[in-house]
C-alpha cells in the first residue's frame, strides 16, 4: 500500500510542477531513469519473493544510475552511441523483473493452498 501512495504522490508532483530537462541533458536523464525504473522494479520483485534488502536496493539503484549517465558521458565524448549498452541491459533486466513478478504473483494462491492443504492433512509443508 506504501508503494501505491508514493506512486500516486510522485506522479500528482510530477503533474503539478513544471519542470523540463534541457535537451543537452535528455540523454543522460533517460540513462537514469531507465536505471532508476530497473531498479524499482528489482525491488519490487525481492519484496515479492521476500528477499528485499535495503542497502542492496539502494547500492543497486545508485550504482546503476550513475553507470549509465557515465556511459552515456563517456559515449558522447567518444561520438559512439554507448548509451545503448543501457538501453539494451536494462530493458532486458526490466523485461525479466516484470516476468519474475508476474510469474511469483499467478502461483501465490497456488502455493498458499499447498500450505493450507499441508496444515489441514498434518504433514509438514514444503516450501517449495
Amino acid at each position: 500500500m506504501l508503494e501505491l501512495i508514493g506512486l500516486l504522490c510522485g506522479l500528482l508532483i510530477g503533474v503539478l510542477v513544471p519542470w523540463t530537462i534541457p535537451a543537452q541533458y535528455s540523454l543522460y536523464a533517460a540513462a537514469g531513469l531507465l536505471a532508476a525504473l530497473d531498479s524499482a522494479l528489482g525491488g519490487y520483485c525481492a519484496r515479492v519473493q521476500k528477499e528485499f534488502r535495503l542497502s542492496v536496493f539502494l547500492s543497486g539503484t545508485i550504482g546503476n544510475a550513475l553507470l549509465a549517465v557515465l556511459l552515456t558521458w563517456l559515449g558522447e565524448k567518444l561520438g559512439i552511441p554507448l548509451y545503448l549498452a543501457a538501453v539494451v541491459v536494462f530493458g532486458t533486466r526490466i523485461f525479466q523483473n516484470f516476468a519474475k513478478i508476474r510469474r511469483e504473483l499467478l502461483t501465490l494462491k497456488q502455493k498458499r493452498d499447498k500450505i493450507n492443504q499441508d496444515i489441514v492433512s498434518g504433514r509438514e509443508p514444503d516450501n517449495k
